[in-house]
């Protein structure tokens, strides 16, 4: 089948202004975005410039705006599309050419609810490591599938207004670890995500859910942080 593809250009040294360019291209209904978007920059147009590693839905550095939803281009096939595609930069950070922004900020935010397991205690007498039951880690698995793509941060709208919003990816890892038993900084964590930037921008557009590639309930984690907030307790 023959494609349509519309695809967002901008490059800072040439550029005064962004514009799209068309491309039409042969493609197979089981072709992946990533695969049309590799064939314009090889044979068509070397100047495109886009991110893309494991090329397998792991690593989420292909996350970008398909036919007006955020969505991996690795994992998006053609045929569920159709033959008109457009593809666009991720919303609400910066552009620095073409598909590619400026991940810094969405990094930033993540760090601040402090990402990776916190426990100062002592190791069991045994010198093993801190054993947990398979209830205790069921009640945070959901969280730990994020692969930091932030096609869940950009395309909330609370995001799009507020540079400071700590948005749905970093809410997600605190999820991770402040329902981690073994972690002893759910108090801290709880704390930061309560201040302004946090919680309180989070106004339930469920845009997070529907454009995670990994499926994560993302709404319902964050509501579950809102509870916790609240009442203090974490079962």
């Amino acid at each position: 089948m023959e494609v349509t593809l519309k695809i967002f250009r901008f490059n800072p040294e040439v550029d005064k202004r962004w514009h799209y360019e068309t491309y039409r291209v042969n493609a197979e209904p089981t072709d992946r975005v990533l695969d049309l978007l590799e064939y314009v920059k090889g044979y068509i147009d070397g100047t495109l410039s886009f991110r893309r590693s494991c090329a397998h839905g792991v690593c989420g550095s292909d996350a970008v705006r398909i036919n007006g939803m955020n969505r991996l281009a690795c994992k998006t096939l053609v045929r569920d599309l159709g033959d008109k595609i457009t593809v666009e930069p991720i919303m609400g950070l910066k552009v620095i050419k073409d598909l590619i922004v400026d991940m810094e900020p969405f990094f930033e935010n993540y760090k601040k609810v402090l990402p990776w397991f916190i426990n100062n205690s002592p190791l069991p007498a045994d010198g093993k490591e801190r054993l947990q039951s398979p209830e205790a880690r069921e009640r945070f698995d959901d969280t730990t599938k994020c692969i930091l793509c932030a096609c869940c941060t950009t395309s909330c709208p609370s995001f799009w207004g507020s540079d400071d919003y700590l948005g749905p990816a970093a809410l997600v890892a605190a999820h991770r670890f402040i329902f981690d038993d073994r972690d002893e900084a759910a108090a801290e964590r709880l704390q930061i995500i309560s201040e302004t930037s946090g919680l309180a921008r989070c106004h339930t557009a469920f845009n997070c859910t529907m454009a995670c590639p990994r499926e994560i309930q993302i709404t319902k984690a964050i509501g579950e942080l809102k509870l916790a907030t609240i009442t203090g307790r974490l079962d």
